[in-house]
């Protein structure tokens, strides 16, 4: 049986003599798939007769993660597309893709960054084709999602749970 699992060693740069060094830290990714696959053409075929020119197309993005046992854990990468015209919706698509992981040899301290970051930027790609095949076989130009900085969703992600414990330090004070 072959070993599917993908191995990326990330590296980096010592301090100070600008040489980089690999860390040993890794990440493994043994499993890729689709969670949850969406999409909705409201206002076909109408809208495919006579299709507008410029929609605007909102793109949103999330990651997530949970603990599957001591060492491995299932990444989340929800993407969704909108797109509308002025009065009217073109389509909605919506993919929760996920992968299985593992980081051996992690500090506990860098396995969150791994796991929240390499892992969906890993996955975007997969992702990102899989949304534009939906698209296109949705009867629509095929969209193209734009690298997505999965630093800093992480660090948003990280102050929308912080500003939420804070919230909830104040509604308990009350």
């Amino acid at each position: 049986m072959s070993d599917n699992s993908t191995e990326t060693e990330i590296e980096t740069e010592a301090g100070g003599n600008g040489q980089a060094e690999a860390a040993g830290r890794q990440i493994v990714v043994h499993a890729q798939y689709i969670k949850d696959l969406s999409f909705e053409n409201p206002n076909a075929p109408d809208i495919l007769i006579d299709p507008p020119q410029q929609p605007d197309v909102q793109i949103g993005v999330n990651v997530g993660a949970r603990g599957l046992n001591s060492e491995q854990y299932e990444v989340i990468l929800s993407l969704s597309a909108n797109a509308k015209t002025e009065d009217k919706a073109l389509f909605l698509a919506e993919l929760t893709y996920a992968a299985i992981v593992s980081a051996p040899g992690a500090s506990r301290d860098d396995l969150n960054p791994l796991i929240m970051i390499e892992a969906p930027r890993l996955m975007f790609p997969f992702a990102r084709a899989i949304i534009s095949d939906m698209t296109r076989d949705g009867g629509f130009m095929p969209l193209s999602i734009q690298p997505i900085d999965f630093v800093a969703v992480y660090q948003s992600n990280i102050e929308r749970q912080k500003e939420a414990l804070a919230s909830s330090e104040t509604d308990g004070e009350a």
